[in-house]
């Protein structure tokens, strides 16, 4: 069964690339298909017979099936940015870098890229097992391209990131994994490339040693290198991406902002294809959601108070979608301005298009550098429910936060989930996997809103409250024990 290709708007979403200079990768309809056989003898049957057949004039038959790993990819990387490569196991992840790295050939479609390649596909490859570390860290430059003095330049630097020194001249096939992937992303992070390709490698490592990894690729993004992570862990994507692909069945079902990127995968994940609902005050977008908001009871806070979310990407499985949204004070009152330890009420208001289980809210909130530094539902808040949301019903959610985090710019997001009420009755008995796969994403705001937070004052004085991010509940105690002190009971 051949491949027929699709419409170019067929089932994917873009952000608005462009093809601007500066762009160090370029795909261009890109696909990738397989000949799968169902047994060996098939394989030496269509290397023959169809040979034959031709001779003698003769259609000939074809022993094998074709399997599209990708389909008509196109987009564009700069030069200083991050992307991610996300999908379920199966949708094309690694079959896409291995054609950006030349180490496969497409089937149709151009990949152009601009500079020196270093790509961590997989845990050893491109090391020699029998070769100790240091033969191998020079074998690795001269692949890549680097002269042997020059590796010799890099070879000290290498050897201290990957901390591996005392077994360096040990044959690597004595390495643990930690160690193995090590060396190979230090090898890969000191040779001065314009692309990093990195795929799950680092899950690897141990925590210090990741966080140690991905400070080494900010660096090398703000070099101008343009960075590839292929991640199951949204958080890392979201955290350290500024673009997300999102490929599902070898297909492209969405190119954006990462946390966006992230919301339609966990739809996927749940057998849904989500909608992309946008500006539904106005037009009936084709989405399947009412065009008009007075076909339903009025927003409960005024209309000065809402804030602008018509443009703002909401990223729905078709049961639901947020019609309003607010972010208040401690008082009620509209406010994006707040102090350490104030407290905020976000609001959101959501339209049930077709009835659901036990409806559950959440807020997310983020730093400039995409932590998640806060995220918490009713769920979790331990909420008794207030019933079945029904078709036609408005759900309004009111969540008071203490400000107790660090000064500077936040962005907030908003989103409603359901469980049935069977699931909910037995909340107390389930473990987070259990939770998290009985739960249904029914709607997600995506970057909803900005804040920020400043000093606190305390006796109209600027303070600092804490260092760090977040301000966790706590109690200290400090002894004071006099030298020679003797203790009394």
């Amino acid at each position: 069964m051949s491949y027929e290709k699709p419409q170019a708007s067929a089932g994917i979403e873009h952000d608005g690339m462009n093809g601007d200079t500066g762009n160090v990768i370029e795909v261009r309809d890109i696909s990738k298909c397989y000949h799968v056989y169902e047994q060996p003898s098939d394989r030496l049957k269509q290397a023959v017979y169809p040979r034959i057949q031709r001779l003698l004039g003769r259609p000939s038959r074809q022993y094998f099936r074709e399997f599209w790993a990708l389909k008509d990819l196109s987009f564009d990387v700069k030069a200083g940015e991050s992307v991610g490569i996300i999908g379920r196991n199966g949708s094309g992840k690694s079959t896409l870098l291995q054609l950006i790295c030349g180490t496969l050939e497409p089937t149709g479609g151009t990949v152009q890229t601009r500079g020196r390649i270093a790509a961590l596909l997989e845990l050893g490859s491109g090391f020699n097992p029998e070769f100790s570390g240091r033969e191998n860290v020079y074998m690795n430059g001269a692949i890549l391209g680097l002269s042997e003095e020059e590796m010799a330049e890099r070879y000290d630097s290498i050897v201290a990131f990957s901390e591996i020194e005392a077994f360096i001249d040990q044959p690597v096939k004595t390495y643990s994994s930690g160690m193995f992937m090590r060396l190979a992303f230090a090898v890969q992070a000191h040779i001065d490339a314009s692309i990093v390709i990195i795929d799950e490698a680092l899950t690897v490592g141990d925590v210090f040693f990741r966080q140690k990894c991905y400070a080494r690729l900010e660096k090398l993004r703000d070099a101008g290198a343009a960075i590839l992570l292929v991640s199951h862990s949204m958080p890392d994507i979201e955290q350290y991406c500024e673009r997300a692909i999102l490929l599902n069945q070898g297909e492209m079902r969405f190119i954006g902002s990462s946390s966006e990127a992230a919301r339609h995968y966990y739809l996927i994940n749940q057998g849904i294809h989500p909608t992309l609902v946008q500006d539904t005050s106005d037009s009936d977008s084709g989405t399947g959601f009412p065009a008009k908001l007075a076909d339903h009871a009025p927003c409960l806070l005024p209309q000065e108070a809402l804030l602008d979310i018509t443009h703002c990407s909401q990223v729905s499985n078709g049961q639901a979608y947020c019609r309003a949204m607010a972010l208040l004070d401690g008082g009620g009152q509209p406010c994006d301005t707040f102090r350490q330890g104030d407290k905020a009420i976000f609001y959101s208001e959501y339209v049930v298009t077709s009835d659901m289980g036990i409806p559950i809210c959440g807020t997310v909130i983020s730093n400039e550098r995409g932590i998640i530094i806060h995220g918490k539902n009713s769920w979790q808040h331990e909420m008794e429910p207030a019933g079945h949301a029904r078709a036609g019903t408005i759900i309004r959610c009111w969540q008071e936060i203490t400000l107790d985090i660090g000064p500077g710019d936040y962005v907030f997001e908003a989103g409603l989930s359901t469980v049935s009420e069977t699931e909910w009755n037995h909340r107390y008995q389930m473990s987070y996997e259990q939770i998290a796969a009985s739960e249904t994403r029914v709607c997600h705001v995506v970057n909803a809103g900005t804040f920020s937070v400043g000093l606190a004052m305390r006796n109209h004085v600027a303070t600092l409250t804490h260092h760090g991010i977040a301000d966790l509940p706590g109690r200290m105690r400090i002894d004071i024990v006099q030298e020679n002190s003797t203790s009394t009971s």
